[in-house]
């Protein structure tokens, strides 16, 4: 159970409150590259508390600017995006993708134009995704490189959710691996109203749980970026009578990404808090084939335009309809929604724009979400003694990987079988009462 300082801390993540200030050392993904096309739409969006617009120039260069124009502040959302900048409709002012100031139609002196620039942050783009750094100029990072910025294209498909929930909500949800199969029995376990078990056949699946257990036994391990955790569930017997466990682990990075296995996928998932109520969740699905964008939002569910928009990529649900569901589909649909991340975004949006974790009962299963926030608290309180938070100094990510169930010998050790997740330490010992 958390103190409501420690809720508050975890949950606010402006520019003046101590998570807001830890999160801006990293680089954050602040939107998906099909959502900004060379001299097209100026993207309106949010990043822990603050306001900016994120365009692509003429020839492919991406820039993230503050919103207001430096000028008088009128939105540059409203803005004409061509010929290399984005120009305020104001009065002309026109801005380069790295805040140069390229022209000023009502004060035509070039020394001003060449001594100013517009607040304009750091920008890459890799693996599907825009990425900025809003932190300490001096204090900028190297900047990471996962996995998924490798190989084809078409074998990775990213998609943006935004929702009205907090990010914690989200992220604690995405590291509980015991609600895996009773919140997404759809998905894990078709044959569930039959009273039966039949796993899901589809190798980019992320709730393909391959036995019925729904009390994991965790093992929870911390590492150089955060920690990594394994949910074991009670596996088939050898053929010489030895007990397994069916294991699937899950690697957590701080500050906001997690890495969730399917049986021939690794599914990054990144809650990047746009503000205290809102985040965007970015889905990363990246692995040995392509797979239609269309199969993905089938299994998210994010195919339901009374829910999602894949072009404005707003979730939307209100407790005007309860929030969307369906009673009547309920003998034949655990949930009354469908799909993995409809319901987890559901799920955070039933608990209101930020849950009251003092209230809380927790239990054995809960494990590693208790231990998202004790690292998350560590991470903040050795960046507030002025020391680096978890992770921040590496850049090389590539070798963290989740591990789909997979069966193991209760007396073998699954570390092994993930050499690259950077494990420090044995593993954590906590208790939870009941």
């Amino acid at each position: 159970m958390l103190t409501s300082e420690e809720n508050e801390i975890l949950t606010r993540v402006g520019a003046d409150t101590p998570m807001g200030r830890m999160m801006r050392r990293f680089w954050h993904p602040i939107a998906a590259s099909k959502q900004v096309v060379a001299d097209g739409d100026p993207l309106r969006t949010m990043l822990l508390g603050e306001h900016f617009v994120v365009f692509r120039a003429t020839d492919g260069t991406v820039g993230v600017l503050d919103e207001f124009c430096m000028h008088r502040r009128v939105s540059l959302a409203l803005g004409r995006n061509e010929k290399g900048g984005l120009r305020c409709l104001f009065h002309g002012w026109k801005f380069a993708p790295d805040g140069e100031i390229l022209e000023t139609p009502n004060h035509c002196n070039e020394r001003f134009r060449e001594k100013l620039r517009a607040p304009a942050y750091p920008c890459r783009e890799a693996g599907g995704l825009i990425w900025t750094y809003i932190g300490p100029p001096d204090l900028e990072p190297g900047f990471p490189h996962y996995r998924f910025f490798e190989g084809p294209d078409a074998n990775r498909v990213v998609i943006r959710a935004d929702s009205d929930a907090n990010y914690l909500q989200l992220f604690e949800g995405g590291t509980d691996s015991s609600h895996v199969a009773i919140l997404h029995s759809n998905q894990a376990n078709p044959s569930w109203m039959d009273d039966d078990f039949t796993p899901v056949d589809e190798d980019f699946n992320p709730g393909a749980i391959s036995v019925d257990d729904n009390a994991p036994v965790l093992d929870i391990q911390d590492t150089a970026y955060g920690y990594h955790y394994a949910a074991k569930r009670q596996g088939p017997p050898t053929d010489d009578g030895r007990g397994t466990h069916s294991v699937r682990v899950t690697p957590v990075i701080l500050p906001t990404c997690r890495i969730i296995p399917a049986p021939a996928f690794q599914v990054y998932v990144f809650e990047v808090p746009q503000h205290d109520g809102r985040t965007s969740t970015y889905l990363v699905n990246h692995g040995p084939h392509p797979v239609p964008r269309s199969d993905f939002l089938r299994i998210f569910g994010l195919d339901d335009e009374r829910f999602f928009d894949d072009e404005t990529c707003q979730f939307v649900a209100t407790w005007e309809d309860r929030l969307g569901q369906d009673r009547a589909a309920m003998k034949d649909s655990w949930t009354g929604y469908s799909g993995i991340e409809q319901e987890d975004l559901i799920m955070a949006l039933s608990m209101g724009p930020i849950v009251d974790r003092s209230k809380e009962v927790l239990v054995a299963a809960d494990r590693a979400v208790l231990h998202l926030r004790r690292r998350l608290l560590e991470s903040v309180r050795l960046h507030e003694a002025g020391g680096e938070p978890i992770g921040l100094t590496l850049t090389d990510l590539s070798p963290v990987e989740a591990l789909c169930d997979t069966v193991v010998p209760v007396d073998e050790e699954w570390r092994a079988l993930l050499p690259g997740n950077m494990p420090i330490g044995e593993l954590v010992e906590e208790h939870i009462e009941g």
